[in-house]
């Protein structure tokens, strides 16, 4: 009898002594090693370092980055309260499917970039990839808006962002961005409520409303446009991985999207409120000619911090995938760093090709944040839920009202990121053509793009 008894408290206690040896090795911020990176001391970088205030700055910078300057013409496409209700239920689509992370993290303390393998994992790099290509396109439009076109965009957009090696170091940029784009869309709000919009006729209406009147194409477009001012949620498989500890990544993710969203409905209402149907997009060019160029001055340390972390997200996957459990992935050695700078060079020239092969910022992010952004952002995420806790549904604990709410919530954010990935890719794809028949041959080319 007894040793029946000794014997499921001994699977017990083996059960306890590996969670513990798993949970120390991984999380553990004197730990020497990682579940991702493998042995990490003073001779390598410190990838599993970050406290949870810089995660914050990087969530937010990430989120905040570009999203913000397309959202004041997605209200002038839909109009003020569609857009709104909009931010706020992809908001909290998006909010929710940061916090599967978190717990998917937690289970799996593997789990680096994204979940699955090949697939996946191609379509993770593909969207964080045309992200930095979002990035280097804003880049583009700064630089013209700032010499008055009198260099060409390829050769702005060539010059390949510093690689900083962790996300820890990558912070400070966060930090610099986010102040960075503040200040500019403030003055923005600024010039454009003292001098209005530049393009309006002398007594013409702004043409402001409260519901829009979009096409379909249109309408599914501008969905997609906000879905990439939330679409670096898959981004913060990376942030948590390289948290010091998991378990505050609950706090940086929500501290981000509070800011990310408030700035949002804050920032995109008034600009529209004051700009109405003459507003730019991005929205830095609505206030005329000089003070276009001031706000894209004020701006542009934000739009390289933007560039950066995506371009640094992209290149850390290939890194990752390319030396993972070999001990070059995190010690100073030959290999190391020729596959670093290697991965960042791949990233940044495929970054580049996009940008230049559609230079249409308002095309470019919608056909981002629908055609990869939803899969990866809301499918995958509602997926991830499902796949950990639907086995646990005939168990009497799991029998309660919050489970069965997740469950339809999961399949929400599967249903809804298929629709928004289906119709927000053709709203997109449409956009782009008409903007091409209207102006043709902007590819590779130096032709102006500010707005």
């Amino acid at each position: 009898m007894s040793s029946g008894d000794e014997s499921p408290r001994m699977d017990q206690k083996k059960e306890h002594d590996v969670e513990a040896v798993v949970f120390s090795t991984t999380f553990d911020k004197n730990a020497t090693e990682d579940a991702v990176f493998g042995h990490v001391d003073e001779n390598g970088p410190n990838f599993t370092n970050m406290g949870w205030i810089r995660a914050s700055v990087v969530q937010a910078k990430a989120q905040i980055g570009l999203g913000v300057l397309g959202i004041p013409s997605v209200m002038d496409t839909l109009g003020l309260v569609p857009a709104i209700l909009l931010i706020f239920l992809l908001a909290i689509m998006s909010t929710s499917a940061m916090f599967v992370i978190g717990k998917y993290k937690l289970k799996h303390p593997t789990v680096h970039s994204i979940v699955g393998r090949e697939f996946l994992g191609f379509v993770y790099l593909l969207y964080m990839v045309m992200s930095a290509g979002s990035g280097y396109l804003s880049i583009s439009i700064a630089l013209n808006a700032l010499s008055l076109h009198a260099r060409c965009t390829v050769i702005f957009v060539v010059a390949l962002l510093a690689s900083i090696q962790t996300l820890e170091k990558v912070a400070f940029l966060g930090w610099a961005g986010l102040v960075s784009i503040l200040a500019a869309v403030i003055t923005l709000t600024v010039a454009v409520g003292v001098n209005g919009p530049t393009g309006v006729p002398e007594g013409g209406s702004l043409g402001i409303v409260n519901f829009g009147s979009p096409t379909f194409a249109e309408a599914a477009g501008a969905v997609g446009t906000i879905l990439f001012a939330f679409g670096a949620t898959p981004a913060f498989f990376n942030v948590v991985a390289e948290m010091r500890n998991p378990r505050d990544y609950w706090k940086s993710a929500l501290v981000g999207q509070i800011l990310a969203t408030s700035m949002y409905i804050i920032i995109g209402s008034v600009v529209y409120s004051y700009a109405g149907t003459y507003v730019a997009s991005p929205a830095l060019g609505t206030a005329g000619p000089l003070m276009k160029r001031v706000c894209y001055g004020l701006a542009f340390p934000a739009l390289v911090a933007s560039s950066t972390l995506f371009t640094h997200f992209s290149a850390k996957y290939i890194f990752v995938r390319m030396l993972r459990g070999s001990p070059h992935l995190s010690a100073n050695t030959v290999r190391h760093w020729v596959a670093w700078i290697g991965s960042v060079f791949i990233a940044a020239v495929a970054a580049y090709l996009i940008a230049d092969g559609i230079p249409v910022f308002n095309g470019l992010i919608s056909l981002v944040g629908a055609l990869l952004g939803a899969p990866i952002g809301l499918m995958v995420m509602g997926g991830m839920w499902l796949t950990d806790n639907l086995p646990l549904r005939r168990d009497p604990e799991s029998k309660t009202l919050a489970f069965k709410f997740n469950i339809g919530w999961s399949l929400f954010l599967i249903i809804g990121g298929a629709f928004i990935m289906v119709a927000g890719s053709y709203g997109s794809i449409t956009g782009i053509v008409n903007d091409y028949a209207i102006s043709p041959g902007q590819s590779f080319s130096c032709a102006d793009n500010s707005s």
